[in-house]
């Protein structure tokens, strides 16, 4: 392992104006998007040299390609926190004021550098969005359609996770490993959400065999390890008691 890591002068920060500069092209028209990507290639080259990404000429082709599809899959997130949060206004404050939106936004972007098999780059450009947001997605995770996190603060959803279509999740929630260990590098870890279901804050779902069934509603405060079957409702009795002084 090399000691002397060679790390450019404010590399960093290089990464964090190029995830700014992704956002703002991926809400773009079609023209401006690609007026936008023709600005952002070379400082992108930039950042792979300095990375020993490998990025050549057609994995950036096909970045482009597949970031022109994620206009209308986070139409569809937009809409999601719209439909579900009494206090949205518009779909304009949700793409301009949600961090939830915001964390979502640049997780599909990382995936789809992810999925290029990019090393360290979509896990910059989502640490980057952890640090604004709260919320950590890891870039290898798999999330369907129509997700929407509420408040974003203290979510976090680990490398193997697997998030089907029209998921809420509230602040707090752990979508984790039972154990972390090194040799379980490659393995699945994290749990499994399918359809319409609702986490409400700081519930704690651990382990790669654990599915959560259709259209349940997972309560605040849960510890899940098991399996959880579809309907389900699960909620977590508080033994607080309040009496006279």
């Amino acid at each position: 392992m090399d000691m002397v890591l060679q790390i450019p002068l404010r590399f960093k920060e290089q990464v964090e104006d190029l995830a700014r500069e992704l956002f703002y092209c991926v809400l773009e028209s079609p023209e401006r998007q690609e007026l936008l990507l023709d600005a952002i290639e070379v400082s992108f080259f930039k950042i792979s040299e300095a990375l020993e990404c490998g990025l050549c000429e057609s994995k950036w082709n096909q970045f482009k390609i597949q970031l022109k599809t994620l206009q209308p899959i986070l139409h569809l997130d937009a809409k999601a926190a719209y439909d579900n949060d009494p206090a949205a206004k518009s779909l304009k404050e949700v793409y301009l004021a949600y961090p939830g939106f915001y964390a979502i936004t640049m997780y599909r972007i990382s995936h789809i550098l992810w999925q290029l098999d990019i090393p360290v780059l979509p896990r910059m450009i989502s640490e980057y969005a952890h640090g604004v947001t709260g919320a950590d997605i890891h870039p290898g995770a798999e999330i369907g359609n129509s997700f929407f996190i509420d408040h974003a603060t203290g979510v976090v959803i680990g490398e193997t996770s697997i998030i089907h279509d029209n998921v809420i999740l509230y602040q707090g929630v752990t979508l984790g490993g039972i154990t972390v260990e090194k040799a379980l590098k490659g393995i699945k870890r994290h749990p499994t959400i399918l359809d319409h279901v609702t986490i409400y804050a700081n519930a704690t779902i651990l382990g790669g065999d654990v599915i959560i069934g259709e259209h349940s509603t997972i309560g605040a405060n849960v510890w899940i390890t098991k399996s959880i079957p579809k309907n389900s409702i699960v909620t977590y009795k508080s033994d607080i008691k309040i009496s006279n002084k």
